[in-house]
């Protein structure tokens, strides 16, 4: 979040903007909620310049006001980061995943059970939003799901239209590190797919095993069951 030794804070000039505003979401992290006028000391800018960029951030969602009555004077505002601004900065869940893992390694069944469960769980979670659908409908539920878990999804028709099936590419995988370990979760992922759709899913390609994206083809029943 931190920036460059040869970048500079300044007022104007959109080129230095960017810096600026992840300086402000820095300092809301570290030093907690804090007011336009705190912000101008501890960045040297004036707190017109800190409004703007505050005013920016909360366009974005990252940022939110709040107004707090003081001891003296007019109450002034407060503002804070956002859950949504707190996924910017830098998270190691993959890491506590893969210790908490490794413990049950000599009980392989634990592990399976484990993955098992959390695609019931998901399952259970998604499936009333796939109820009365059309496989394209699903298919787009699917990717908004994805998306929102930040996989970074995009959805094509298969080649030969969409009655035929679908592509989904997923260009992110926030699970890589424990997929790249434990098979059992990209294992259950597909499984999930297939339920959720009513359909057949194909991975033709994997993130945790080298690829450039997880590619998934998406058939419908009847056609699946062709030779």
């Amino acid at each position: 979040m931190a920036a460059g030794k040869d970048e500079q804070v300044t007022e104007s000039g959109n080129r230095h903007d960017g810096t600026t505003r992840q300086m402000v979401l820095k300092l809301l992290k570290t030093k907690g909620p804090s007011s336009a006028g705190e912000l101008s000391r501890h960045l040297g800018i004036t707190e017109m310049a800190v409004r703007r960029h505050l005013s920016a951030l909360e366009a974005d969602g990252y940022v939110e006001p709040s107004l707090v009555r003081q001891p003296m004077g007019r109450p002034a505002y407060v503002y804070r980061l956002t859950e949504e601004a707190e996924q910017l900065f830098p998270r190691n869940y993959h890491t506590l995943a893969l210790d908490l893992l490794e413990e049950l390694e000599d009980d392989g069944d634990t592990i399976d059970r484990l993955f098992e469960a959390r695609k019931l769980k998901l399952k259970q979670r998604y499936a009333g939003g796939m109820e009365g659908k059309s496989l394209g409908e699903r298919v787009s539920e699917l990717a908004r799901i994805q998306n929102a878990g930040g996989y970074m999804v995009e959805v094509e028709p298969a080649e030969a239209g969409p009655d035929t099936g679908y592509v989904m590419n997923e260009y992110n995988c926030p699970i890589a590190q424990v997929a790249g370990r434990y098979q059992q979760a990209c294992s259950c992922e597909l499984e999930l797919f297939e339920a959720l759709l009513e359909a057949k899913v194909q991975r033709t390609e994997c993130l945790a095993k080298g690829g450039s994206k997880c590619s998934y083809t998406i058939l419908p029943t009847g056609l699946s069951d062709k030779p």
